[in-house]
């Protein structure tokens, strides 16, 4: 006769780095960055926040760990001498992965220390360029004018307006006719891209039209100076 397993009595997989890390991103993934504490994080596995100390020093050492979880999974790009399409794919590759994460943008940005994942990566995009033909000083440029494009996603002016939440049509028209007033360049923009909110006050990812514009815009420029090598 089989015997059933009482679940009080079954063990509980041990706590590892991974897990409080994937627990982290789940969390985020779901509530968004600014619900992330070690406390809820240890709610979520079902420990004391105090058990998470063993496996993660603290909060920033828990961010840089969730950035190498998102970072981990894009996947890296295969060896070719077509550099121009191979960065394109890998741009718009990293940009899927950064949609599922719609909080990494905003970490990604804070952080000061380059952990061994988001090294492996950046010299698997400095290799595009150099297989390519690049020499290591137009690498070098090409890489500081693609910018965070190469993990996905761009640092977008006008995102720090955003206050969380819902925002109020007629406030949001109020803005615009200040800013009209006061700027009136900067108005005309916002007042064109006012049908879709989202690519002002968003949530971290901007829109796709106007990444693969402008990264085909600077993967033809660097075209054009690699040709002139």
């Amino acid at each position: 006769m089989a015997t059933q397993t009482d679940p009080a009595t079954t063990p509980r997989a041990p706590l590892t780095r991974e897990r409080v890390l994937q627990a982290a991103v789940d969390l985020a993934d779901e509530s968004g960055i600014d619900a992330i504490s070690m406390r809820k994080v240890g709610h979520e596995l079902g420990v004391e926040a105090m058990s998470l100390y063993n496996h993660v020093a603290n909060k920033e050492d828990l961010l840089d760990g969730m950035v190498d979880i998102v970072v981990g999974e894009i996947a890296l790009p295969p060896e070719s001498d077509d550099w121009k399409t191979t960065m394109r794919d890998q741009a718009l590759r990293a940009r899927e992965v950064l949609m599922r994460h719609q909080w990494a943008p905003r970490v990604i940005e804070t952080r000061v220390n380059f952990t061994p994942t988001m090294m492996t990566y950046m010299d698997a995009m400095i290799g595009i360029f150099l297989r390519g033909g690049f020499s290591v000083d137009l690498a070098h440029h090409a890489l500081h004018a693609l910018g965070s494009r190469v993990l996905g996603f761009v640092q977008e002016p006008f995102r720090e307006a955003d206050a969380g939440g819902d925002h109020d049509p007629e406030m949001t028209a109020a803005m615009f006719q200040q800013m009209a007033a006061a700027y009136p360049n900067i108005g005309a923009l916002m007042a064109e891209i006012s049908h879709n909110e989202d690519d002002i006050l968003g949530d971290g990812c901007d829109d796709q039209f106007e990444f693969e514009f402008a990264l085909d815009i600077m993967l033809e420029g660097l075209e054009r100076k690699h040709a002139l090598e």
